[in-house]
Order: structure tokens, then C-alpha cells, then sequence
């Protein structure tokens, strides 16, 4: 009988994808898309898409659609309420230890709807980042290193000083196992419908989509398991005023009901269910 082993050495791509399952504010907690159980959840605040695989989106998707919210992403039914200044968690499904990169996360303003919007009119500006975090010893400490020892999760603040309405929230991880080949980045993005209050005024410039990264950035081409001691984070720079959030894992006491359609009155808060 022919046995048949599997290194699991550092370079190998292993089959172990993910994404972002559950999505908590001020204690409750909202739907993501969840491509293992596509049509359970249908006023999740996550945008849903084909990636039935987990998969992800290499360089040959960075001027296509795929790299706006992933492969195929519609609209999510719903969003959930945020004040500026407080912290999203983000929870993933988990994550391979072995895919190692940078995480980031972008807002974009969807005029009046976020449910309606046209992903490829969306204009992203990045309001947080974390990439090599320590190069001292390859194939080094990421951002994704971070997000794994907290849980699998993200913290991601929402700026103060952004005017209020409605907004999708893209975060993504970037991992680099695979990028000493021509196409091997792997970047994994999400988008979130949220509906932000408050009195701040700012609108900063963004970037579309099919725009934010550059298929031939070194950033994407190089081999971290040769040891890499500075890193240029993809994407545009971060705007002003912003801070990276310490990462904790608050554990949510409730659901919240995700909200529906256009108001221009103050965002009722969720009861806890």
C-alpha cells in the first residue's frame, strides 16, 4: 500500500483558508458571511461572495472586482450601528499559523446604502494596519501572528474625526507564505456594513478598489523564509489622526438585530437577545 505523507514545512501551502464568521460592537455580536452555511444567515452585516473554498485572491485579481470584497461579493442585507471612536472586533474562523502577512483595514462610504451600493464605485482610505511586527529571526512576527494569539480576532478602531453614515468596512490579511512565486500572495479580504454615528467632519480621499494595490509591489514578491528585516505595508498610506487599537478579546452578551434601509435619524442601539 502506498503511503502518502505531507510535509507541512513552512513553505508548503496548506489547505486551511478562512473567514470572518462573527462581527462584535459594544457587546453584541453580528453576522459575517460564512461560506460553509451560505443561506443561514440572510441579514448578515458581512458581504457575501463565491469563495466556497475559503480561497483567496492572488495578483491576477488586484484590477478586478475580486480584490474589492473577494470573489464575487454582493451587498451583505444589512449593517450594524458604530459610533466613531469605538473599537469593531473582528473574528475569523480561524487562521493557519503558516500564512504569514500583513493585516489591514480600509473604510469606504457608501452614500445613502451600503445595501445598494456599487462595489466598484466604492473609494477605500486605510485607517489601520500591522505588518512585520519582528524580522529578527525569518520567517518573522506579522500582523497575523497577532490576530492568532488574540483568538483568531482583529480590533479595529473607527476613527473619531469621520463624518457620520454609512461606510463598509474592509479588512483583510495579505499572507506572503507563497510570494517568493510569481503569483503566490494570497490576500483574503472581507467587507462589513456599518452605519457610523457621530460629529466628526473629516471625509478623507480614497482609492477604489481595483486600485489599492499594484501586482508588481516588492511588497507581494518576496521570500519571508530568507529572513525580511523591513516591510512596506501594500495599499495607500494610513489618514491622519488614526491609532492602532491593543488587542484584547471581549466575548459579546448578546446578538445584535442587523439593521435595513436608509434612515437619516439617529441609529436606534440593538437590544441584547
Amino acid at each position: 500500500m502506498a503511503i502518502l505523507s505531507v510535509a507541512l514545512a513552512g513553505r508548503l501551502s496548506v489547505v486551511a483558508h478562512s473567514f470572518v464568521s462573527n462581527i462584535n460592537i459594544n457587546g453584541l455580536s453580528y453576522d459575517g458571511f460564512r461560506p460553509t452555511e451560505p443561506d443561514k444567515h440572510p441579514f448578515a452585516i458581512g458581504w457575501s461572495t463565491t469563495a466556497f473554498d475559503q480561497g483567496y485572491v492572488n495578483q491576477t485579481g488586484y484590477r478586478t472586482e475580486e480584490i474589492i470584497c473577494h470573489r464575487g461579493a454582493k451587498n451583505a442585507k444589512g449593517h450594524a450601528p458604530v459610533s466613531a471612536g469605538d473599537v469593531v472586533h473582528i473574528q475569523w474562523n480561524g487562521w493557519p499559523e503558516s500564512h504569514k502577512g500583513p493585516v489591514l483595514d480600509y473604510l469606504a462610504s457608501c452614500g445613502e446604502s451600503c445595501e445598494t451600493v456599487d462595489k466598484d464605485a466604492l473609494q477605500f482610505f486605510k485607517i489601520n494596519q500591522v505588518g512585520l511586527v519582528d524580522g529578527s529571526r525569518a520567517p518573522g512576527l506579522w500582523g497575523s501572528d497577532q490576530l492568532i494569539a488574540n483568538n483568531n480576532s482583529w480590533m479595529v478602531e473607527i476613527p473619531q474625526q469621520i463624518q457620520p453614515g454609512y461606510y463598509v468596512l474592509r479588512t483583510e490579511i495579505i499572507s506572503l507564505h507563497n510570494a517568493s512565486n510569481e503569483i503566490g500572495a494570497q490576500n483574503y479580504p472581507q467587507c462589513i456594513n456599518l452605519q457610523v454615528t457621530g460629529d466628526g467632519i473629516e471625509a478623507p480621499p480614497g482609492v477604489l478598489g481595483k486600485e489599492l494595490y499594484d501586482p508588481d509591489d516588492p511588497s507581494v514578491h518576496l521570500d519571508i523564509y530568507e529572513g525580511v528585516l523591513t516591510y512596506n505595508i501594500p495599499g495607500p498610506t494610513l489618514i491622519s489622526g488614526v491609532e492602532t487599537v491593543t488587542l484584547s478579546h471581549p466575548l459579546p452578551t448578546g446578538s445584535g438585530t442587523p439593521l435595513t434601509g436608509f434612515t437619516t435619524s439617529t441609529v436606534p442601539t440593538p437590544s441584547p437577545s
